[in-house]
């Protein structure tokens, strides 16, 4: 017999939801029938499924732990991938703010959001990794709970990725993300001279097939329209450095919208132009695109709820890396993004 207390993470959520979550190698019939033979208990009493788990309650599997084995995860299937000690203790330098609901993270350039395939490290494993090293998450807990970032970046892409920690968190952020009230500005370098701001719209589809999406100035069967606000901040003689918000979010938007219009990203391999591309790599041995997300702006977010209102009007930043700002010094932008975060913010967008 295994007796699970219902923690802060599991609470709120109905008991078959949890079971199929705790039991995730077993067919929901077999769940409900175990449920109705009472080899399943809520509180020490029989229980129908949809009974709402509040904290503190008591299931208790009725099983051998051959069959328990069976239909749960496997230990090492909770983090996918085993990072090293060493690589897990050092994922604290992307940490950007973390507190018991979510976690703030500066991905870098060439690391994925989430594993693609199953061999895949992504910055999700390294941020589990951490909740266990830091001992705010157990192995046992992930059967009941498992955190999760709310959105991604392309593997090329910097900067900020939210991860919810707990429940409360993951919902919320996910939820902030669907709603658009939650606003992710981005940084970027790209060829030529930009003085204006400006709200460019477009409709977008994409190659699965080449991993690729193509961009339309007027509406084409089986497109989406995209919308994407860019502010200049400052330009040389060459480049401009902008700062992006996506008023809608689809893949590669910022990338493929900035290029249809004759200002692709430096440092783009897929949308980008080639020529810029030798000359930054033959400059600053630069291999991906010179775009960052950079703001997470809170000031439009309402908490839907009450454990997550401290967020309410927050601004967090993270810095670009190394290699982006020695070529904002070497481009004469060094500077600027300071003049930025005390300078007052822009209307939102968000993707």
């Amino acid at each position: 017999m295994r007796e699970i207390i219902i923690g802060k993470n599991e609470a709120g959520q109905r008991a078959d939801k949890f079971l199929s979550k705790y039991l995730c190698r077993a067919q929901k019939n077999f769940i409900y029938k175990m449920i109705r033979k009472k080899n399943i208990t809520l509180n020490n009493k029989k229980m129908c499924g949809n009974e709402k788990l509040v904290c503190g309650d008591s299931v208790k599997l009725f099983f051998s732990e051959e069959t328990l084995s069976n239909f749960t995860e496997a230990e090492e299937d909770h983090i996918g991938i085993r990072v090293p000690r060493k690589q897990a203790l050092n994922f604290k330098q992307y940490i950007i703010y973390e507190d018991e609901n979510i976690i703030l993270m500066n991905k870098p350039a060439g690391m994925l959001s989430q594993k693609t395939v199953p061999g895949d490290c992504s910055i999700n494993e390294y941020m589990i990794n951490y909740l266990l090293e830091s001992g705010f998450i157990t192995r046992n807990g992930l059967s009941a709970f498992r955190p999760a970032v709310c959105n991604r970046l392309d593997r090329n892409t910097s900067g900020l990725i939210i991860g919810g920690t707990s429940l409360a968190g993951l919902q919320e952020m996910s939820l902030a993300l669907k709603e658009r009230t939650l606003h992710k500005y981005y940084l970027c370098i790209v060829r030529g001279i930009m003085k204006q701001p400006a709200e460019i719209q477009g409709w977008l589809s994409k190659d699965e097939q080449n991993n690729k999406v193509n961009i339309y100035p007027t509406e084409q069967k089986n497109a989406a329209y995209i919308c994407t606000r860019y502010f200049p901040i400052a330009s040389n003689s060459r480049y401009t450095l902008l700062e992006v918000c996506l008023v809608t979010g689809k893949p590669h938007q910022i990338r493929a919208h900035l290029s249809s219009i004759g200002h692709p990203i430096a440092g783009d391999g897929k949308y980008g132009d080639k020529q810029l591309n030798q000359k930054m790599f033959q400059d600053y041995h630069l291999k991906f695109q010179l775009l960052h997300s950079y703001r997470l702006d809170f000031r439009d977010y309402t908490a839907k709820q009450p454990e997550l209102k401290y967020l309410e009007g927050k601004v967090f930043f993270a810095p670009p890396d190394a290699m982006f700002q020695k070529i904002l010094k070497e481009e004469g932008f060094d500077g600027y993004l300071e003049k930025q975060r005390t300078a007052g913010f822009h209307p939102g967008g968000n993707d």
